[in-house]
């Protein structure tokens, strides 16, 4: 609740100025007091919000990189972790907000006081021992907090039953009735709209860096999960690499071999061959541990089950724009979380230097006390509140408090502590807009370097396809050599790993600009809560 809402709230309690007017009055606050002591609850309950149809993760069912960003938000720990964070900040703005409730009270008596024996016949019994009936009902209300002044007002009412066996009481059953009210005024210290605001103020801070803390959390999420899919394609792509290797050297094996006993070949062109595919059967094995591994990443980060195989994976085919580095860097300025919860933060602190300096001046409290007492009466409960207004007692009662520590050396530590801490958590900020420059700089070379290599690299494995081709013509027409064939397949595979490692780079590189950008929310649709 915001505080412009608790203060349109407390327009329904105005004080009223002791007098006549109060006393007419006081007996239907009496009885709304009594009639109302206890406390009313009322409960509102949200509907939960219909689910997202279920995304299952099979072998035999692509997954497309929406579908795995959608994954990680709904189940990965760490974001479960800060979104209950997240709520816990949400409550203690509650807290700190329901310290401008109202509070009742109400509270019964009843005791009975009986003497074995009189010890003096002033106490008007003769034979047995005094006797005494009491009975007494109070409720109250603590008013909400005044926020221009934060003081407090609190009101009383009570009713009583006394009986004795003396003869003595003018009045037996004598009933009474009483009310009273309380104000409690911070002068120097506490007083004003600041102080009273301070908490509630701190605890929305505090929420806000949660909900800061908690969108970063999101975009280091599905930055991740586009890096661990990206590296899944990108293993799949290199063991299918591996495979046609294989096979190609396969071939030529079997080639050398038909050709060995022709007498074309030798068994040194043979044993290359063998030698050859047995690097490529390593290779393969290898590569077939790290696409479990890379799998198994992802599955980590999407929360589902290990011994799941994902099914087809791709990377996206939509086509890069060239980066501007000015518009990403506004971009970056005005989203960045970490540089947003830094401002938030230093506004906390600002708020504990006001509180630090405000702590210098001294303790001055003013307590004042009004109270009205009915008239007893004989005639019952009802007689005894119906005296109120015009058969009635008063009391009252005005007192200031004056506290101040000789030197005040602690709270002038404290005030030097906080205007540290508002001068350290400057120096933080102005770190983060230089380093997030750096960032965004980096990111942008990065991927303007990518999307070059990515064209060259298509380019050079090309070319290598070519020459190899040509080159294995050569030697099925004997004008080459094997060794000269896997020379061109050894060129082959290396271009086509640098035409991969560009395409994994450039990916890399435009999630991290997302990332600082915060346009990869928009670019999946990701909904944060307000």
């Amino acid at each position: 609740m915001s505080s412009r809402n608790f203060h349109r709230r407390l327009v329904l309690f105005r004080y009223v100025p002791a007098g006549p007017p109060l006393l007419k009055l006081m007996p239907f606050l009496a009885r709304a007091l009594l009639a109302f002591s206890l406390p009313l609850t009322a409960v509102f309950a949200q509907p939960a919000p219909a689910g997202a149809p279920p995304i299952s993760v099979a072998p035999d069912r692509p997954l497309s990189l929406e579908e795995a960003i959608a994954l990680a938000l709904q189940k990965n720990f760490s974001l479960q972790i800060e979104n209950l964070s997240l709520e816990n900040a949400r409550e203690n703005v509650t807290i700190q907000d329901a310290v401008f409730d109202p509070v009742f009270t109400a509270a019964g008596t009843r005791s009975l006081s009986q003497q074995a024996s009189n010890t003096s016949v002033l106490d008007g019994t003769q034979r047995e021992g005094p006797r005494n009936d009491n009975t007494n009902f109070r409720v109250g209300a603590q008013l909400p907090r005044i926020p221009y002044t934060n003081g407090t007002l609190q009101v009383q009412a009570n009713i009583a039953r006394s009986a004795t066996n003396s003869t003595n009481a003018l009045l037996n059953p004598s009933y009474g009735n009483g009310v009273s009210a309380t104000l409690n005024q911070p002068l120097f210290r506490d007083f004003g709209r600041r102080a009273a605001l301070a908490a509630l103020e701190n605890a929305q801070l505090a929420f806000n860096i949660a909900t800061l803390n908690y969108k970063s959390e999101v975009l280091a999420i599905v930055s991740d999960t586009e890096n661990a899919y990206y590296n899944v394609v990108a293993a799949r792509e290199l063991l299918r690499i591996r495979e046609l290797t294989l096979q190609a050297n396969q071939r030529l094996l079997s080639e050398n071999t038909a050709r060995r006993n022709t007498g074309v070949a030798t068994d040194l062109d043979v044993l290359a061959a063998e030698v050859q595919v047995a690097s490529a059967r390593r290779a393969l094995v290898q590569q077939e541990q790290t696409v479990r591994d890379t799998e198994e990443a992802l599955l980590s980060l999407i929360n589902v089950p290990l011994d799941v195989r994902p099914g087809i994976v791709a990377f996206d085919d939509r086509e890069v724009p060239q980066p501007n580095f000015a518009q990403s860097y506004k971009l970056a300025r005005d989203f960045y979380p970490d540089l947003q919860a830094g401002g938030q933060a230093l506004r906390q602190l600002e708020l504990n230097l006001e509180t630090a300096r405000r702590n210098l001046l001294p303790n001055l409290d003013l307590t004042a006390q009004l109270g009205y007492t009915a008239r007893a009466t004989e005639a019952g409960y009802q007689e005894a509140i119906a005296n109120l207004p015009s058969h009635h007692g008063n009391n009252w009662s005005i007192a200031l408090n004056y506290s101040l520590p000789w030197g005040q050396r602690a709270d002038k530590a404290r005030l030097r502590q906080a205007a540290n801490n508002v001068s350290s958590q400057k120096v933080r900020l102005d770190f983060l807009e230089q380093q997030l420059m750096a960032d965004v700089r980096a990111a942008v070379r990065a991927v303007e370097t990518n999307l070059v290599a990515v064209e060259i690299a298509a380019q050079a494995t090309l070319l290598a396809e070519r020459q190899y081709e040509q080159q294995k013509a050569r030697y099925d027409a004997g004008l080459s050599t094997s060794r000269l064939v896997l020379q061109f397949q050894d060129d082959l595979d290396n271009m086509r790993f640098q035409e991969l490692s560009a395409k994994l780079a450039l990916r890399r590189a435009v999630a991290e600009l997302r990332r600082l950008e915060g346009t990869s929310l928009q670019r999946f649709h990701v909904e944060l809560p307000q």
